[in-house]
């Protein structure tokens, strides 16, 4: 049973990985047989981690056709939006109260690496540093529950994201991180919940929903 869960856990981590890094793109089929055959598994076994990732709404299942990479629409991406800045207005008003100097560390660090990232213009590590800004600091309030709802939250905006969103987008997303973080600093909690909020409709403003939707093979994604 242990190394069923160990199996299955680490199929649902590989896929979510290539989903979030965008070598799965949305609609990509994945065929249980090619999955079975690529992680040396049972197709019982892929099918209990496709049902995990359905669940989280990274995967969408249908009858008859199989598992395909969401593909999430204008509404579902407008709705995913407003969750985050109910959310995470309240992530960053705790967190301006509990601010200390380690905390602030872990955040300057973090903005660090996405500057470096944006410099050498490593644009896989850039975009899951941007979003894993968002958990980090869920991450510093100690509570488990919370970041779980973070990391799938993010997981489904990677999707989102990767659909709609145009490169130019990332940058002004660091620096507004860096103004995030002295409002933190500052243990400015009004200013530092009116950036969050500025900051998440300036991302979901950068979204152009008449983009076309990318594709990609499961083998180049998982190769």
């Amino acid at each position: 049973m242990e190394a069923s869960t160990t199996n299955t856990h680490t199929i649902v981590e590989a896929l979510t990985k290539a989903i979030v890094e965008h070598r799965l793109h949305p609609g990509t089929k994945l065929a249980e047989q090619k999955l079975a055959d690529h992680f040396g598994v049972s197709r019982t076994l892929v099918r209990q981690a496709l049902f995990q990732l359905s669940q989280n709404g990274l995967i969408r299942l249908e009858p008859a056709r199989g598992a395909f990479v969401a593909a999430p629409s204008v509404a579902e991406a407008r709705q995913v939006f407003a969750v985050r800045r109910m959310l995470e207005a309240e992530i960053t008003r705790a967190l301006a109260r509990s601010m200390t100097p380690a905390k602030l560390k872990v955040l300057t660090d973090h903005s660090a690496l996405e500057k470096s990232a944006l410099q050498t213009q490593d644009n896989s590590n850039r975009a899951e540093l941007l979003g894993d800004f968002h958990i980090r600091m869920a991450e510093l309030l100690g509570n488990d529950v919370l970041v779980q709802m973070m990391v799938e939250l993010l997981s489904r905006c990677s999707l989102i994201t990767l659909m709609y969103q145009p490169d130019s987008a990332a940058e002004h997303s660091s620096e507004e991180h860096g103004a995030l973080i002295q409002a933190l600093a500052d243990q400015d909690e009004n200013l530092a919940v009116r950036l969050m909020d500025e900051h998440l409709q300036h991302v979901e403003a950068s979204l152009s929903f008449d983009r076309k939707i990318p594709s990609n093979d499961i083998a180049m994604a998982l190769a």
